[in-house]
């Protein structure tokens, strides 16, 4: 039983001592695969254009919190909308998936809405407000193309407002 005491003792320390260290140096997410906490250069200041960041081919992550452990963080690699000085991201789900059932990083967003957003090795922390104005959502899709969607593929379209 001491054994038994030990060897879980040390498997819950060793696992406490790995998400201490990927907290420190982060665990950006790739392709792939997805991270837990971003790493880069805070911006603090406000951005409310961000048309200049449109040019920008580089990657976009974001980086939500856990539903069921809002100290763990969740993050993933994500398509990005310039539209009017504003920035959306996107998430597309096939036909007969509900939202948040597809993506582990919706269902955190509509738990918390509070996000970090990494683009060029900045991090932005903003909250996502869901577009729910169907005039906003179809100018968006004219804008940016529906064309390439299949049939019964569905586009959920978050807008990155500063933090409430």
């Amino acid at each position: 039983m001491k054994r038994f005491a030990l060897i879980v003792g040390s498997l819950a320390a060793g696992l406490v001592l790995l998400v201490l260290i990927v907290r420190g140096v982060g665990f950006n997410p790739g392709p792939t695969r997805p991270g837990m906490w971003l790493t880069g250069e805070l911006v603090t200041e406000p951005l409310s254009d961000w048309s200049s960041l449109a040019r920008s081919p580089g990657l976009t992550s974001i980086q939500t919190r856990n539903w069921f452990l809002p100290s763990l963080a969740h993050s993933v690699m994500i398509g990005r909308f310039h539209y009017k000085d504003r920035l959306y991201v996107a998430s597309g789900y096939p036909a007969g998936i509900e939202l948040p059932n597809g993506r582990h990083w919706n269902r955190n967003v509509l738990v918390d809405p509070h996000v970090r957003i990494g683009i060029d090795g900045k991090l932005y922390d903003r909250t996502l407000v869901y577009v729910t104005d169907p005039t906003e959502r179809e100018e968006l899709l004219k804008a940016f193309g529906q064309t390439f969607w299949s049939p019964g593929f569905y586009l959920h379209l978050w807008r990155v407002a500063p933090l409430e």
